[in-house]
């Protein structure tokens, strides 16, 4: 069998492991996609603003990852102008296929505190996203609010497939509200490092980084070290 018809073969194993979600366009995996951005920006000036200009960006915290790991979404919004919306919900749309937040948290504004990150509860929104919602959340040009999704990649998820998120959906007072569905974030799927291929995800472990590596290095030394440790402890 010729060298061309190993990899061709081996490329049509890889996109037949991926689950069904994982193959669709535009909000999924972008398998032909000459670049892929980490983030993505735009802004909102119009009469609904006041002619205030508001700023929104998406990007996802790594640049890779490996199936069965973590990855965060960032959603920013914030204000160049004299204008200070409130913003009373933010949905993040992750790529097809992808479950239901490990977790989320808001980082904002507040009176005499300054900015304060705390953990909430993310609501499906029903039409493929999820939603952290409150009274309102305090801008101004000086100070943003920043939600964060986690997910989990689905195992599924072949080596070295794009994947690219949906977009964004605010909601607000002073004009602040905007839907994106092209503000989107792309990372490449990666092979696992020594860590991850020796003991698997690390979901729900305690070990690793907020990505769900097992150590910053990923190195077998770290992670086995670790791991006999934890074995004499347990012996002893």
């Amino acid at each position: 069998m010729s060298s061309n018809t190993v990899r061709r073969v081996a490329a049509l194993a890889a996109a037949t492991a991926l689950p069904a979600g994982l193959l669709m366009a535009g909000t999924g995996v972008a398998n032909a996609a000459p670049t892929c951005n980490q983030s993505s920006h735009t802004t909102k000036n119009d009469a609904s603003t006041v002619w205030v200009t508001h700023t929104y960006d998406k990007s996802v915290t790594v640049k890779e990852a490996a199936a069965g790991t973590n990855v965060t979404y960032k959603i920013e919004v914030g204000t160049t102008g004299i204008g200070n919306p409130y913003v009373n919900a933010i949905r993040d749309y992750p790529p097809a296929g992808f479950g239901k937040p490990v977790s989320a948290k808001v980082t904002s504004y507040h009176f005499l505190q300054g900015q304060q990150t705390e953990d909430v509860s993310p609501v499906v929104t029903g039409d493929g996203g999820w939603s952290v919602n409150s009274t309102g959340w305090f801008v101004n040009s000086g100070n943003s609010v920043t939600a964060e999704f986690t997910y989990k990649v689905p195992n599924g998820a072949a080596t070295g497939v794009q994947i690219t998120s949906g977009g964004i959906d605010v909601g607000g007072t002073v004009g602040v509200g905007i839907r994106r569905d092209n503000l989107n974030a792309c990372f490449t799927v990666r092979e696992k490092n020594a860590g991850e291929a020796a003991l698997g995800s690390t979901d729900g472990a305690g070990l690793g980084s907020s990505e769900g590596q097992l150590s910053s290095t990923g190195s077998v030394s770290d992670v086995l070290g670790d791991t006999i440790t934890r074995v004499i402890q347990n012996g002893s």
